[in-house]
């Protein structure tokens, strides 16, 4: 598989996820989109770096029509590729402690579930 390039996000200010992407000096400007819920949701803007021909300055805005109560994960996908070259999150609201706690619970069980599997493993597999 061909490599495809690196995203380094700059930072998320005034509803934008910015981002520089570091790729070959192509002819024509890399394409991204934002999903959310498994769907596109913004088509990222992308500029030239002015010192770099090898770097892009990406821009996503990210929508108010999907920020809610709670956690939301967006993930940055570049067109033509089947897999997120980047991801991030935004909790708000009040209700975020309770997901938080119910997050950090599931991973508990899951690591404990872990733990007493590849125990059992090594019992298994030594004795």
């Amino acid at each position: 598989m061909a490599k495809i390039g690196t995203l380094t996000k700059t930072r998320i200010y005034n509803g934008f996820y910015e981002a520089l992407y570091k790729g070959k000096p192509d002819i024509t400007a890399p394409h991204f989109d934002l999903q959310y819920l498994g769907k596109n949701i913004a088509e990222g803007r992308v500029d030239r770096h002015p010192d770099k021909p090898d770097e892009w300055l990406v821009r996503l805005q990210i929508p108010a029509d999907v920020l809610s109560d709670g956690l939301q994960t967006f993930f940055v996908m570049k067109q033509g590729t089947p897999d997120p070259i980047d991801s991030f999150a935004i909790a708000s609201g009040e209700v975020l402690d309770d997901d938080l706690r119910s997050e950090i619970t599931l991973l508990r069980e899951e690591l404990d579930m872990l733990k007493r599997a590849f125990r059992r493993h090594c019992v298994e597999t030594l004795g």
